[in-house]
């Protein structure tokens, strides 16, 4: 899935804008423009895939920015990888999305509340699931961030990994959007639990940062808000990986 360690950028969507969150807050969004001229600037810097959210279906449960989503779809060459996330909440909404042209589905709450989920798309589309494991306080949280799950989440990622997951996504809630750096050790027990690629997401405010996480065994990273407000560029970013 990743040849080797990519820097993502993060295109998260509100009512059809990019904007970024406070530890996932609704009310603290800043926001940056129309998602497809965000995907564009990040394709023209480098990127090799991009990290799509819905995050009005990720707090209502339901698809809310599908129109944004198809614009960034048309945008992007068909070599460049997509991942998406936010309100996938059935095997059969997540398999036209990969029968559309995204590559990867990023399963939270359905994965948590219906595990078999996993097996049912993966079966139909080999490691195309990225099952996205937000933590908070080191409990895994659903609903968009805001339902605690008691579950722990290097425990619950060796089992995704059983059921057919190509990769996990793992979220620190706790520095997400603070631009105060990143917590290493909860991404080095998760990686160290699978053998499937871990991409690291949360917390990102210097190239330093970008560095601890490849260290701590990350595949890949998510940054958002940090390149939204220029702590360093996208190429930057990928030099400091090479």
């Amino acid at each position: 899935m990743f040849e080797e360690f990519e820097v993502i950028p993060a295109v998260d969507m509100q009512d059809g804008e990019v904007v970024q969150l406070v530890q996932g807050e609704r009310g603290t969004e800043k926001r940056y423009g129309e998602p497809a001229a965000a995907a564009r600037r990040w394709v023209e810097a480098g990127a090799r895939t991009l990290h799509l959210v819905d995050l009005d279906g990720a707090f209502e449960g339901e698809r809310e920015n599908a129109a944004a989503v198809a614009a960034v779809l048309e945008t992007v060459d068909s070599e460049l990888a997509v991942q998406l996330g936010g309100g996938i909440r059935t095997a059969e909404d997540a398999i036209e999305l990969l029968d559309r042209g995204v590559d990867r589905v990023i399963l939270g709450t359905a994965a948590v509340e219906s595990p078999e989920i996993v097996r049912e798309i993966s079966e139909e589309h080999e490691n195309s699931v990225m099952v996205g494991l937000d933590a908070k306080e080191g409990e895994v949280v659903v609903s968009g961030w805001t339902e605690g799950t008691g579950l722990d989440p290097a425990e619950v990622a060796a089992r995704y990994e059983e059921l057919g997951a190509g990769a996990i996504l793992f979220t620190n809630v706790d520095v997400e959007g603070q631009l105060e750096g990143v917590k290493t050790d909860p991404v080095e027990r998760v990686a160290e639990a699978v053998s499937i690629p871990v991409v690291a997401s949360g917390g990102v405010a210097s190239l330093d940062d970008i560095r601890a996480l490849k260290a701590a065994g990350a595949d890949a990273v998510v940054v958002g808000t940090a390149l939204y407000e220029g702590r360093f560029s996208l190429e930057e970013a990928i030099e400091a990986v090479s």
